[in-house]
């Protein structure tokens, strides 16, 4: 894979530069409520604008079904990476069409410019090669070089995450070469003890990481909505909590294999309860009561995970080498179903470990709470591209970047 820096060494001065990133920010209206992935694009591409490079930035925001539609442009994010950049940043209103022409086309030396959200034109994620290719054709024409930077967006067959790199000449940004130096270290080149905690809602959405951590972790937590299949599979009601019974089966080989490879796979002894849901706009206090895992009430459904646990998973964490958390294990939008969450965070930058929070709802979940981001060994910008990385699958878009 072709580095940045050699792209650098080669010249970029005047060039065309399209760098595929992923702004893919939450936003409350036009206002960003995490500006996470955008920071972590930015030296991939203050560095090219100083080398003289004429660069344009393409991503995606939320899924938008293939035509524009305002709630989902990129005109927030522009602005805040110009205010990171401390520079202007041109804004095209369009990917392809008479606007991002124009806008490339009046680009100088040094200068940035952002195209509007890629998922607004079809083709973008198409499932068909050709209208893909179409796209990635169109793409191509606005530039000289390419560099794939969105780590959040390589685990997507898209246009411009797989097809523009066969376009042009290509190489990977910072941010995916840190990304992946990472993931090695949770796959090649793990120390030991290596600690795994896994939260988040559904259950199936993490199984196959499972079924590959289960030959490499010392020891997987289990919290957040998708505790409760495990909890059920081992024999205890779950009350009004999520529940995927068509995994059941599954969760309880897992549990076997678990105990006969020796993987400590550890589950929730005691859960925050409620029959209400709490209010996440309005954060108002919520009605709960903490209970033991095994005795939560039919008309209950569990929230978070209770003080002893979270004591619990703490002293799991405390003698690790190497951690890696996904997935939030309770409502952390609500105070009240926080604190599960907040433990977990807390009990990583305590230990001494090579820590890693995997991107998504847990790299919300840690600024969210304030907690110091350089506390932590790495927070990834792409919760689901790293999952894939950890199950063994080939990545389209760091494939394409290897050709």
């Amino acid at each position: 894979m072709k580095t940045i820096d050699e792209l650098l060494a080669e010249g970029v001065a005047g060039k065309r530069v399209f760098v595929r990133a992923d702004l893919n920010v939450p936003l409350a209206g036009d206002t960003i409520t995490d500006d996470g992935r955008i920071r972590a694009v930015q030296p991939t591409i203050a560095k090219l604008a100083e080398a003289g490079a004429r660069v344009i930035v393409a991503s995606h925001l939320g899924r938008p079904k293939g035509a524009p539609d305002p709630a989902f442009s990129l005109a927030p994010a522009a602005k805040r990476l110009g205010e990171l950049l401390g520079a202007d940043v041109a804004f095209a209103t369009d990917t392809v069409g008479s606007s991002a022409k124009e806008t490339v086309a009046a680009l100088a030396d040094g200068q940035v410019a952002v195209i509007e959200n890629l998922r607004f034109n079809a083709g973008e994620t198409a499932k068909d090669d050709a209208e893909r290719g179409a796209f990635a054709d169109q793409l191509a024409e606005l530039a000289d070089l390419y560099v794939g930077d969105g780590f959040g967006a390589v685990h997507r067959k898209h246009a411009s995450v797989f097809d523009l790199p066969a376009r042009l000449p290509h190489a990977a940004g910072y941010l995916i070469a840190t990304e992946v130096g990472v993931l090695k270290k949770l796959t090649a080149e793990v120390k030991r003890p290596y600690v795994v905690v896994l939260g988040g809602a559904k259950v199936s959405d993490k199984l196959a990481v499972i079924d590959q951590l289960l030959g490499k972790a010392d020891r997987i937590l289990i919290g957040g909505g998708m505790a409760y299949t495990f909890l059920y599979a081992k024999g205890y009601e779950v009350g009004i909590s999520l529940l995927q019974k068509d995994q059941v089966d599954v969760v309880k080989e897992y549990m076997e294999r678990a105990e006969k490879s020796g993987v400590e796979l550890v589950l929730p002894v005691d859960v925050l309860v409620s029959a209400d849901f709490p209010d996440l706009k309005t954060k108002a206090p919520a009605d709960y009561e903490t209970v033991d895992a095994d005795k939560i009430p039919a008309d209950k459904e569990g929230l978070d995970i209770g003080p002893k646990t979270r004591e619990l998973y703490a002293s799991k964490i405390a003698d690790a080498e190497t951690v890696f958390w996904n997935g939030p294990v309770g409502v952390f939008e609500h105070p009240d179903y926080a604190g599960g969450t907040r433990a977990i965070a807390q009990a990583l930058v305590d230990s001494n470990a090579f820590t890693v929070v995997g991107g998504g709802d847990s790299a919300a979940a840690v600024r969210t709470l304030g907690f110091d981001e350089n506390a932590f060994g790495h927070i990834s910008t792409g919760g689901g591209a790293s999952l894939e990385y950890l199950e063994g699958k080939t990545l389209p878009g760091l494939a394409a970047l290897e050709v």
